[in-house]
This record gives structure tokens, sequence and C-alpha cells, in this order.
């Protein structure tokens, strides 16, 4: 056995399973990533916990499904639980984050990080706010891009290349790297804000890919009938529901691929840094992200969706002495199993309430999970999903409604719920029956669903819509100008 090793989890928000070069995207330039694909283990069948980035890294951190850690959207964390870094901090492991981490409601919170760098979105007095006033950028309100009704529309950053978030969480990486205590081994969680949109890239990043290149939009034949009512309510406040332009969304779909390019260099930069210094072989990395963008599939955009291009996640790991090169898995697996994969690779005991499974076991076929379940609750409604080998069931409250799709059809366009009703009622039963043994009652009804009031989405177009989020500007107006009051102006917080 090799010294106790370094552990790297290199980390992106929004970011789909299918945008890899290596892992089959004819169109995108991900060297850094291709490279992990070589030289590591992909788990092709990752997926999130929940599709919204606080429920989605609190299980990551604690190991435990979103019904046990009761964060089952973007609502508070449970303050009293042992996370993946206090427990490597015990270990003697030096501890360090930089970039998102969303924790809620402090998102200061250490978490057993014994140090970190702050960013977060739409922040303006973080670390990463003062890099930017150090520098003469205190001008820039939206430093991540513009967002609300300018959300989903291509931004050029108004940040240079070196000085956008992106490089800076690479950059801060590289110096904790560079002045860390080496008679210890390291935990670093490196986090970025991209691809989240709004979809901000600076150049020459914005030129990388032509809207021509862009592969259209996965809308099968009845789609609208594959949709929930989360998928309508984002589309109505995200301002993606008035109508497809497949032009804009080419061009969106180039700045979703230029943020990941970005980001894929400056992970690169990172692992160079590594291999120079001799240290990638005996430093555990695992690249994910919390969920994926719907990105005009199914004529949807956001997450808060079971379907594939928003559940569905990247996770590449690269460690030799536990994982092979150039291997792809396909066992469903999920962000609960990177907490037991860095403590195993550690030689640490992994705690009794952990229920991720060792990621070196489940590519060595020693895993006897048979499924993955993720859920978003937001106290009004929910979303539920089983995901298998063979199938992925879903069910949604709000629309008092059940699907069934079989996996290994590939994308996701036939819900076969009604034509296989024992299929259907297995896989429900299953998911109860799990639900009821952890003792989370809220979704049930004795043996079946809980039946919530009927939700949809209000039929004037203009209700729901968001507006000018983020810094409040109105102190920057001349006198005489200023913004509408009313319920069209939404500052940041609400």
């Amino acid at each position: 056995m090799s010294r106790r090793p370094n552990i790297l989890l290199l980390f992106t928000d929004q970011q789909r399973a299918d945008t890899i070069g290596a892992l089959g995207n004819p169109v995108i330039q991900t060297p850094a990533l291709d490279s992990l694909v070589r030289e590591g283990t992909s788990f092709t069948s990752a997926y999130t916990p929940s599709p919204v980035c606080v429920a989605a890294r609190c299980s990551l951190i604690l190991s435990q499904w979103p019904h046990q850690t009761g964060c089952t959207a973007n609502n508070p964390m449970p303050q009293e639980r042992t996370s993946l870094m206090e427990l490597l901090a015990d270990a003697g492991y030096q501890t360090h984050g930089t970039g998102k981490m969303h924790f809620s409601p402090d998102s200061r919170k250490l978490w057993g990080f014994e140090s970190r760098d702050y960013s977060e979105e739409c922040m303006l007095q973080d670390d990463f706010g003062a890099f930017l006033r150090d520098r003469g950028y205190d001008h820039i309100v939206d430093p991540q891009g513009v967002r609300s009704e300018y959300y989903y529309l291509p931004q050029p950053s108004q940040l240079p290349a070196r000085l956008h978030n992106t490089t800076w969480v690479a950059d801060r990486s590289l110096d904790f790297l560079l002045r860390r205590d080496t008679s210890r081994p390291f935990f670093l969680w490196t986090s970025f804000i991209k691809p989240h949109p709004p979809f901000e890239v600076p150049v020459p990043w914005n030129r990388l890919y032509k809207p021509t290149q862009m592969p259209m939009p996965f809308v099968p034949e009845g789609y609208q009938g594959l949709l929930t009512y989360w998928n309508r309510l984002q589309n109505r406040y995200k301002w993606r529901d008035r109508g497809m332009d497949l032009q804009l969304l080419r061009t969106m779909r180039a700045a979703y691929y230029a943020c990941i390019s970005f980001v894929d260099y400056s992970i690169g930069r990172i692992l160079s840094y590594l291999r120079e210094a001799n240290e990638l072989d005996n430093t555990l990395v695992i690249f994910t992200s919390d969920h994926g963008e719907m990105l005009g599939d199914y004529g949807s955009y956001g997450k808060r969706t079971m379907l594939d291009p928003a559940a569905r996640i990247p996770l590449l790991v690269r460690y030799p002495e536990r994982f092979e090169p150039d291997v792809q898995r396909r066992t469903a697996v999920s962000l609960v199993d990177v907490l037991p994969t860095c403590l195993q690779a550690a030689g640490l005991n992994v705690p009794d309430t952990a229920v991720g499974e060792d990621l070196a076991a489940v590519a060595a076929s020693q895993s006897r999970r048979e499924e993955v379940i993720s859920q978003y609750s937001d106290g009004r409604t929910a979303l539920y999903s089983l995901v298998s080998r063979e199938w992925k069931y879903i069910h949604s409250a709000a629309d008092n409604r059940e699907w069934l799709y079989a996996r290994p059809e590939g994308r996701e366009c036939r819900d076969l719920s009604v034509e296989l009703p024992e299929v259907t009622r297995e896989r429900r039963l299953r998911l109860l029956r799990r639900f009821d043994e952890d003792g989370y009652e809220e979704p049930l009804a004795g043996n079946e669903w809980r039946v919530y009031p009927p939700t949809d989405v209000p039929q004037d177009p203009e209700e729901g819509l968001l507006y000018q989020e983020g810094a409040d500007v109105r102190g920057m107006f001349p006198e005489g100008y200023a913004p509408v009051d009313g319920p069209a102006w939404r500052p940041r917080g609400l």
C-alpha cells in the first residue's frame, strides 16, 4: 500500500453528462477531461441525488439521500451532521475548498475545511468580489453574467479571461497546492460556477464554437407528454415558454460548450501541475457535477426534472492504484458515492450513516446496490425517481402521474408506464418501500403516493417571470431615471 493519497474533487455546476469529447460528443473540445477518461474509469450512468445545487451538494458531503438529509431543494442543509471534509480533517488531511460551495443557510460555514476561497453566484462581498475591486473592476455588478430576463441569452463576459471566475478558481487552487503543508495529504475541492447560466464566457473562448456546429435539441414526437409541472414552470420563469428560436438555441449551446471548454482548460492547468510535481498518480481525482441542464431538449430549460439531460451527470475517477484506465461502467451511481470512495481510498472507515458505495467496488462489480434515488421537493409538491441498470421510474406529485423508461433504449422518448403496468408497479412499490423503511412519511399514503393538490403554471404568460435579479443598481442611475417599482422589480434575495 502506498502512502495515503491526496484527493482532488473537481466540480462543475449544471454540466450535462454528454459534454465530454472522449465519451462520444463529436463537437465539444475537452482535452483535460478526455485525459481523465483515458487514464481512469468513467461512470456513464451517474445520476444526481437531486437536480438542484444545494440538495445535490448536501447529499455529496453527507452520503445520504435527500429524504434522509432533509435538504430536498435549495433549502437549508442540516447543520449537525458530519461531512466528508470533517472526516478527512480528523484523519489528518489538509482540507481546502475554492469556488462555489452553495452551503445553505450559511455560505461561509467551513464544514470541515481548514481554509476556503469564497465565491458564490450573485455575491459581490466574497473573496472573488474583493479580488475584482482590488483590480479596479468595482463597476461589475454581475461578474457571472446578467440573470433573470437575460438568463438564457448568451453573453460575452464583462471580464477578461485572466480575471474571470473560472480562471480565479483554478488560480486559487494552484496557490493552495503551492503553499500546502507537504507533510500531510490534501483534500482539495475545486468548484467552478460554470457552465451554470448565464452562459457568459470571456474572449477568446466566446468564439470557440460556431452556432451552426451545434446539435439541434432532442425534441421527440409527443414530448409534451413527458414533461412535468416543473418543466413547464421553469420554462416560464426562465423566459423560455413563448416559442423555440432554433438559431438562438444553437447560439446558446455554443456559449454553453464554450463555458465547459474554458473550465476544461482550467482543470488542465491543475492536472498539469500535479503531473509535473509527480503527485498525480498518488492523487485520487474525481470529476463530477451537481446536475445537468435541459438546454432545449424536450423544449425545456434548467434542471428540476428527472429526464436525463438534467438528472444524469458526468463522473470520472482517476487513481491508478484502485481504478483501471480507459474503462467505462454503466452501473447506476450517484454523488452519494463520493464520500465512501474518498474514505476507502484513504484507508478510513465509512460511517454507518453513509448510503453510498465505494466506486472502486462498483467498477469491480462488487456492489450489491441495484438502483439510485433522486428527489426534488420544495414543500408544496415533489418529484421522485428510481434508476437501475434497466429502468427509470419517475413520479411527479404535482401531476399525480408516473413514467417508466427502459434505459437500454437510450434517449427517453417512450413512456412505458401504461404498456408495462407490472414493471411500473414493482418500481413504484420498491421506491415507496424504501421511503417507508427509512421513516420518510411525507410522500406516503399507505402503499401509494400521497395525492397533493393539483398544481400548474398560471395561464397568464406574463405571470411568474423574474426580472433583474442580482445587485440592486438603483443608486447608479442619474437624476431623473430609476427602474420601475412594483412586481417587475425583484432585487437580489427575493
